[in-house]
């Protein structure tokens, strides 16, 4: 059974820093894609980062150059490291997995003004 277990989130005051993790099993990690999804209430689920099977990465314009997404296959987890955080940040954040479009429940992050 897929199970993506994310953590975290949390409160932070703007310009502060977080790192969410995302804890995977019931897979075989190293063949899959992971992202990050986030959703703001009242907004679309959006995609904020991905890091495929073979470490290539990519982000959302809005989070290019303040957030970090990585993989460590032999703990099968995965991070976001998020720097420079603004209030628009403000979403809950969920960890995917694809072959198969697996979801976590995922993370509530606050950032105050």
């Amino acid at each position: 059974q897929v199970q993506l277990v994310e953590s975290g989130g949390g409160l932070v005051q703007a310009g502060g820093s977080l790192r969410l993790s995302c804890a995977a099993s019931g897979i075989s990690f190293r063949m899959y894609t992971f992202s990050w999804y986030r959703q703001a209430p009242g907004n679309q689920r959006e995609l904020v980062a991905a890091v495929t099977d073979n470490g290539i990465t990519n982000y959302a314009t809005t989070v290019t150059g303040r957030f970090t997404i990585s993989r460590d296959n032999a703990k099968n987890m995965v991070y976001l490291q998020m720097t420079s955080l603004k209030p628009e940040d403000t979403a809950v954040y969920s960890c995917n997995a694809l072959p198969g479009s697996h979801w976590g429940q995922g993370t509530q992050v606050t950032v105050s003004s």
